[in-house]
């Protein structure tokens, strides 16, 4: 199992968030919004999963409000996926999350209503992380892309 490590240098952000997400056309096929995750990741919460020296993977969360703590980007490469970095990553956010007073990690991602193979085994990763659908969004990014907003309950969360 890869080594799962908070980045603090907002360059290796970037440079990590860059490599990974470019490598994922079929989900990151947009080069201008790869660029500006490039940007946001510097100043958020980002952790790494490393395979020796190898970047496999990463989590990047911005704090909405202080009830909740949302996953604004997160990748692993395809050769890696389904070897459970993805809930490695899960299980650091959620500790990250309940460390900062968050009850709710939330997600957005492209709804079921667009036939995406790729996003629907994101969807299947996200409820068998135990996230639940709570409402879609039709307009949040496009019309050809609405936006599917999920939540996970932090169970021994403090709220503040």
């Amino acid at each position: 199992m890869p080594n799962i490590m908070g980045i603090n240098s907002p360059e290796e952000k970037s440079r990590i968030c860059l490599a990974v997400l470019r490598a994922l056309p079929e989900w990151f096929g947009v080069e201008a919004a790869i660029l500006g995750y490039a940007v946001s990741v510097k100043a958020l919460p980002f952790f790494v999963a490393q395979d020796g020296t190898r970047d496999v993977g990463f989590i990047a969360l911005q704090r909405n409000t202080p009830s909740a703590m949302e996953i604004h980007v997160m990748g692993v490469l395809k050769a890696y996926q389904r070897q459970g970095i993805g809930m490695a990553l899960l299980s650091q956010a959620e500790w990250h999350g309940r460390e900062a007073g968050a009850e709710f990690l939330t997600v957005k991602t492209l709804d079921e209503s667009v036939s995406d193979e790729f996003y629907a085994k994101t969807r299947r990763f996200y409820l068998g992380a135990g996230f639940r659908p709570l409402e879609v969004f039709p307009l949040h990014w496009n019309k050809e892309n609405p936006c599917l907003f999920m939540a996970k309950w932090l169970r021994g969360a403090d709220a503040t």
